[in-house]
């Protein structure tokens, strides 16, 4: 590197955002994921011995998965390679590999490449990696915001370690908030700049556990806010709206606010009124809640209220829930309100939990019968001699696949738990049970 570069690089060190400038710089300056870099961690003394094998770290934006790429980089005594794969093809992975086979062959020491936005790369660019993964030319480190079991080749992922960065706690971002505004060195210390608390557990909220996105609006708050009569920068609550571009919600996620509304938005569902429904849950996503609670709920809603009414809503529902964690917001915002919106839709039935509840509490109250021997298993060793399973009637065999013996214990004939509601599809599934009981009974 020439001087020039190198006053490029210093220069562009300089002038880098809040977010880039406060990158930790090793294991003991990483805020939060504590359950893979605590000392005692898998990854933590693998980085720390320069062991590491091949890893792929799989989270939400902002939750620190190039840092840890940098934190290797910068403890590692082999080389480091970064690629992005928005941006990089096969010409720039063979480079890779070619200069990886003489470091190795020339100087003994291994390279580790880092490919960011892994799951941009086609099946034909990560399978042209896999040799060299597999023979140890490279150690691969992937970074993905997507799910690496869907959107990464399945070879890569049997020869890798898969580790799941969480969302920052809101304690995390407060703490590289106040970092933030205090480093002289490296953040914006120089500046005199204070926080208050109520601005500081607002951005701390509303960052969604991406550090990055807190950062950067803490960078821009004391960037644009003029000093006061003392000289410091005051960020207040009205700064920290301005600069998130966010109004202060009252919904506190672990208070009464939060359970007000989630009861609201299921009940609007339960009632079938899907302009309630999408206000609430709008209500909701605005103040950040964690969309896997919200999707969690229309879960249990379209399985307690609406039952078999419409079988359709679980699945509907069951598929959003699977759908948003691939997504993440802004997009599941989408998805989430089209489920809820089905549920609200659609006919309802409590028939399901009805059942049982009432078998829950019969069982609970009531002795425990023998299952009748007919029903008992007869396959396991001298099951037969016992008389297990003798008499039991092969329901595909009789007409309307239906036989007309009895399956509840002696003790319990003529105990009934379900009843099918007059709602959607229940009503076929009523005439059914009707025309089976008709024929139990004529039997």
């Amino acid at each position: 590197m020439n001087i020039f570069e190198y006053m490029g690089e210093k220069n562009k060190e300089k002038e880098s955002p809040l977010a880039a400038r406060l990158r930790p710089r090793s294991l003991d300056e990483v805020v939060g994921q504590q359950h893979i870099v605590s000392p005692d961690k898998m990854l933590a003394r693998a980085i720390r011995a320069d062991k590491l094998t091949s890893v792929i770290f799989y989270g939400p934006p902002g939750t620190g998965k190039t840092t840890l790429a940098k934190v290797i980089a910068a403890t590692t005594k082999g080389y480091f390679r970064q690629i992005n794969a928005t941006s990089a093809g096969k010409k720039d992975m063979q480079e890779v590999v070619e200069e990886a086979e003489q470091n190795f062959a020339m100087n003994n020491r291994k390279t580790i490449l880092f490919i960011d936005e892994i799951h941009r790369f086609n099946k034909g660019q990560q399978d042209y990696l896999l040799p060299f993964v597999e023979d140890g030319t490279i150690i691969l480190i992937g970074a993905t915001t997507e799910n690496p079991y869907f959107e990464v080749n399945g070879a890569l992922i049997s020869r890798s370690i898969i580790f799941e960065l969480k969302p920052l706690a809101i304690d995390d971002i407060k703490m590289l908030i106040t970092r933030a505004i205090t480093d002289v060195e490296r953040g914006l210390g120089t500046y005199n700049a204070c926080i208050d608390d109520e601005a500081l557990n607002f951005l701390a909220d509303v960052s969604g556990g991406d550090a990055r996105k807190a950062l950067n609006a803490v960078e821009l708050a004391v960037l644009t806010t003029p000093k006061g009569d003392d000289g410091k920068i005051h960020i207040n609550l009205s700064v920290a709206e301005e600069c998130i571009q966010r109004r202060s919600v009252r919904y506190d996620k672990s208070g009464d606010n939060h359970y007000d509304v989630i009861s609201a938005f299921i009940k609007s569902m339960r009632g079938s009124d899907p302009d309630a429904v999408v206000y609430y849950l709008a209500r909701m996503l605005n103040a950040g809640e964690d969309i896997k609670f919200i999707a969690r709920r229309i879960m249990i809603c379209a399985s307690e209220d609406v039952s078999n009414a419409d079988p359709n809503a679980l699945v509907v529902a069951t598929s959003a829930a699977q759908a948003i964690e691939r997504l993440g917001m802004p997009e599941a915002r989408i998805v989430l309100a089209q489920a809820a919106l089905y549920v609200a839709c659609a006919p309802k039935s409590n028939s399901s939990i009805m059942a049982i509840d009432s078998a829950l509490e019969y069982v609970k109250n009531s002795p425990e019968h023998g299952v009748p021997s007919h029903l008992q298993d007869a396959h396991y060793g001298g099951a037969a001699k016992l008389g297990r399973g003798i008499g039991y009637e092969y329901a595909h065999d009789f007409p309307e696949h239906f036989s007309t013996q009895n399956y509840l214990p002696e003790e319990m004939q003529g105990v009934s738990f379900f009843e099918l509601s007059d709602q959607g599809y229940e009503t076929r599934l009523a005439e059914r049970m009707k025309k089976l009981r008709k024929m139990r009974e004529e039997s």
